[in-house]
């Protein structure tokens, strides 16, 4: 893929991002973030090509993921949600529609909720605010979960990019502290958010579908697409779809037909 990239500096972190396409007249850009673990080559690589045909599409690394390197500061939505206004500040972009995956959904919401002007549209895909989505199983696994429970193309792909002794272990470690110490939000915080929302999910999914519909209840006016499948595969990402793209390409009519509105 041909693209520009370049790094936005938050207090010290330096926010990895890349720009794929050109500006389109009548469509905003849209912001892609990856979900726990992740980067974006794993997560949007496959799906890229083509929201990039039809619009300006800006793609970043969270802390401590990829090409941006972790600090001292813990990795929550907040944080993450500064330094993603580090690069559009330096893009020089005022607002712009944002998909968030996973754990990058907190990311999403988090700038959406704090930052309403920034946020034209957004995607909320694969992703929970409060932490009853999941059941009691979900909590002690997260609790005992070690480096072997790490799916092996995330571990390939920051060795790759970061083979240094010790970074894949602190990745990890800064994911799992995310979501064990994610507070999450009420109803009522979710009903603040004011860009026009898509709450997206699989129905095989590790959010429920039963969550994504009272997500879609607390966002006002939001709407709700479930397809089929698993977390992320609908993405091409590429842990979930093994490189199987049917459900991406399935997924992509309506997801851009969001956006284009």
């Amino acid at each position: 893929m041909t693209f520009r990239q370049g790094y936005a500096d938050n207090g010290g972190l330096r926010m990895y991002y890349e720009v794929h396409g050109e500006a389109q007249t009548g469509r905003a850009p849209l912001l892609l973030i990856p979900g726990g673990g992740s980067t974006i080559q794993t997560n949007f690589s496959s799906i890229i090509p083509f929201l990039s045909e039809r619009r300006l599409v800006i793609a970043v690394d969270e802390e401590g993921h990829g090409r941006t390197a972790p600090t001292d500061r813990p990795l929550t939505a907040e944080n993450s949600a500064g330094d993603v206004l580090a690069v559009l500040d330096q893009l020089h972009l005022d607002a712009v529609d944002v998909l968030g995956f996973s754990a990058g959904g907190h990311t999403a919401l988090a700038l959406a909720m704090q930052h309403p002007f920034r946020v034209r549209r957004l995607v909320a895909a694969s992703t929970f605010f409060s932490r009853d989505a999941v059941p009691d199983e979900f909590w002690e696994g997260m609790k005992a979960a070690t480096l072997d429970d790490m799916p092996a193309v995330y571990q390939d792909a920051d060795r790759s990019i970061n083979p240094e002794p010790g970074h894949l272990e602190r990745l990890f470690e800064l994911d799992r502290q995310r979501i064990l110490g994610f507070p999450g939000w009420t109803d009522e915080e979710l009903g603040r958010i004011t860009a026009p929302t898509l709450v997206l999910c699989a129905d095989q999914d590790v959010v429920s579908p039963e969550h994504a519909v009272r997500m879609s209840r607390a966002i006002p006016d939001a709407r709700l697409l479930i397809v089929p499948g698993g977390h992320g595969d609908y993405l091409g990402e590429l842990a979930a779809s093994d490189g199987d793209l049917q459900a991406m390409h399935a997924t992509l009519p309506f997801l851009q037909r969001f956006l284009d509105r």
